[in-house]
């Protein structure tokens, strides 16, 4: 087996591309079931999908952060960037399929098994042989893709001993990058959870243990260190119809009742395709455009995060672009298929962008 230790600046740089690919690749799911929900129905789900994009989005700014912090240069625009989907996350024993498809009871099950809080029963099962290597495969050791960790917790608990290790050997001539490339707080507004600017050895830590308390909760508890309630917990609000309240224990929420209609979702196509539609049909041109909107939108943010950081602004307005295209999809019935309606397909492909020095 091929270790997983980070021995290297530039094995620590492959492992936070990799948190940014892992960080994204939520980003589209969680998106299409939010915005698969009927207007007017499930206000509840609607609030939480959400604020927990937004803060995916914030995680994904963390990692940008991380990794300009250490010399690396974040780049969302290389091929493979964004996942084939499914798309396959550790869960243990097991890696399982992530999918883009509409809101419903097995897409909480999908969200709650990314977020779950996971570690592993010993040292030695942290790191698991999933058999052979997949392109779409994420959570793993960046050299051996075979070889994933046994959850998105144990996968950044890695990179941290990989900064601190490095931290030990190099002081901290490690934070080598330049300053001016860290977004700060002013260009980042998530609601929940503050940006943290990398530049030593302790905010390199808080923005690591941001990013996974926050998908797992602290301490075994169902908050994040700034007391909001952690993602695992938000959707599992949903499945079982009643908010979490203080002094709740996990699974045992004993506030106000919610409602949870799942049947009030536009039945889309599960991982839908450009193949999927016929080439003369308005989805298939609407699908094409919506691709070229989120290829300009992950190019907006490399640039953001190379130097640019007030890009972000215009990249808001940019997300708003986006939700359109995407609900303009998911409107409408495919050609030929009465019984699916259209879904974006979030097939980019991009050259690499020129990435600021």
């Amino acid at each position: 087996m091929s270790s997983p230790r980070i021995t290297t600046r530039e094995h620590l740089h492959d492992y936070l591309y990799a948190a940014m690919q892992l960080e994204h690749a939520t980003i589209p799911p969680y998106l299409t079931a939010l915005y698969s929900i009927r207007p007017g129905t499930n206000a509840d789900a609607y609030h939480v999908l959400r604020v927990t994009a937004v803060e995916e989005m914030l995680h994904l700014t963390l990692a940008a952060n991380l990794l300009n912090a250490v010399g690396g240069k974040p780049d969302l625009t290389k091929p493979g960037f964004v996942p084939e989907y499914p798309a396959y996350l550790p869960d243990g024993e097991a890696d399982f399929k992530v999918s883009r498809c509409r809101f419903s009871l097995e897409a909480l099950q999908i969200f709650l098994s990314i977020e779950r809080p996971r570690q592993a029963p010993d040292e030695a099962s942290r790191l698991l042989d999933r058999g052979e290597p997949r392109r779409n495969r994420l959570g793993v050791n960046p050299h051996q893709t075979e070889w994933q960790f046994y959850s998105i917790g144990e996968f950044y608990h890695e990179i941290w001993r990989g900064v601190h290790r490095l931290h030990q050997e190099l002081g901290d001539e490690m934070f080598c990058g330049d300053p001016g490339r860290q977004v700060t707080k002013e260009y980042f507004y998530s609601g929940g959870g503050e940006l943290v600017t990398v530049t030593d050895l302790a905010s390199a830590k808080a923005a690591i243990d941001l990013i996974a308390e926050q998908g797992e909760g602290f301490g075994g508890t169902i908050y994040d260190t700034e007391h909001e309630l952690a993602h695992y917990y938000r959707f599992e609000q949903l499945t079982l119809g009643r908010y979490y309240q203080d002094g709740d224990e996990p699974a045992k929420p004993t506030g106000p009742e919610l409602h949870v209609d799942w049947d009030s979702a536009f039945p889309i196509k599960t991982n839908a395709r450009l193949s999927d539609y016929p080439a003369d049909s308005d989805v298939y041109e609407a699908a094409v455009e919506f691709n070229r909107s989120y290829a300009d939108f992950l190019e907006l943010l490399t640039r953001a995060y190379n130097g640019r950081p007030a890009l972000l602004i215009d990249a808001v307005i940019e997300m708003f672009r986006v939700r359109d295209q995407m609900t303009r999809l998911m409107h409408n019935p495919i050609p030929g298929q009465s019984e699916l309606n259209a879904a974006p397909t979030f097939e980019v492909a991009l050259q690499p962008a020129v990435v600021a020095s």
